[in-house]
């Protein structure tokens, strides 16, 4: 049912399942074509729970969330989910295809080849997460109330850059919805450590303002080319992320324009109260260092481009 590698495809429902995408503890993608309906002819991202968690209550939760919450949203910014669906006993999400790699391969690469991702370019990627959160976190639902979205899990694996230069936020798996009553963590910790707003290893109540801590250490990440959060075990990186002791950018880089390294520091305050107030505020705060015919579309799309060639 499965493919391995695009070798061949199969028939899931309306789909051509083409090639496996990728595999995580609780579902796969693949690439595939829709073959019927509206959208006949097109390639799409296919996400498909895993069977054994097909009676887990907590995972199918997860996982019509994403879906719940993702049909809500229309941004250029973000993956559009097209729709979901069961077939057979398998439930899939059929989303929007990003041709391109994630931002966390982007930044692997970078590192293997001993560069640094152009100060341009990182604000450009930085300032594209920063509108998809800003319109996420200010959503209203059918009815018109707000819907208070909060992602999560902003982090390099869940930014998708296309070999166009487009730049798409995915993955609302874990995303709370505080309208629907779901506004603090119940005990659990959401997303990846080394992105965790220090208040929330103390049970803060969960705010935007955890994504905006998030979408800071993603871009301190690419200035720099390592974490801001680093450690090596998980009771230190906890430690770490409580103290938020992080060196300044332009102790690895020394071409950063002046008053950028402020501005991510300022972001990555321990003290929530000093940090900025929204991500349209942290979204303005990049604009003098934003030089669109440098670090656009065109310029990102050179860069993956360049780093992974291009396909034939």
């Amino acid at each position: 049912m499965s493919p391995d590698s695009g070798k061949s495809s199969v028939r899931f429902g309306k789909y051509e399942v083409l090639q496996l995408l990728g595999r995580g503890g609780m579902a796969e993608v693949y690439k595939a074509r829709v073959l019927e309906g509206p959208l006949t002819g097109q390639l799409v991202a296919l996400k498909r729970l895993s069977p054994k968690l097909s009676e887990d209550p907590e995972a199918l939760d997860l996982f019509t969330g994403e879906a719940d919450i993702s049909r809500l949203l229309r941004h250029p910014n973000i993956v559009q989910v097209f729709e979901t669906g069961v077939v057979g006993e398998l439930y899939y999400l059929a989303m929007e295809f990003v041709d391109g790699r994630d931002l966390a391969h982007v930044l692997a690469r970078c590192r293997e080849l001993n560069i640094l991702i152009p100060v341009p370019f990182a604000v450009h990627i930085a300032r594209a997460m920063l509108g998809a959160l800003a319109y996420a976190h200010t959503a209203v639902g059918p009815n018109g109330k707000p819907l208070n979205i909060v992602h999560c899990d902003v982090s390099p694996s869940n930014l998708f850059i296309s070999r166009t230069g487009e730049i798409k936020l995915g993955d609302f798996g874990i995303a709370k919805v505080r309208a629907h009553g779901d506004g603090d963590l119940g005990g659990t910790l959401w997303g990846k450590l080394a992105y965790l707003a220090p208040e929330l290893l103390e049970r803060a109540p969960l705010t935007a303002h955890a994504d905006l801590w998030s979408a800071a250490a993603v871009l301190y990440e690419c200035l720099a080319s390592q974490r801001a959060i680093q450690a090596q075990d998980t009771t230190a990186l906890k430690e770490a992320v409580r103290t938020v002791k992080i060196a300044p950018i332009s102790s690895v880089r020394d071409d950063l324009p002046f008053g950028l390294d402020s501005v991510v520091h300022r972001a990555l305050a321990r003290r929530q109260r000093d940090r900025f107030a929204s991500a349209r505020e942290f979204y303005q705060a990049l604009e003098p260092f934003h030089d669109e015919a440098i670090g656009g579309s065109l310029g990102i799309s050179s860069m993956v481009r360049g780093l992974f060639g291009v396909p034939g």
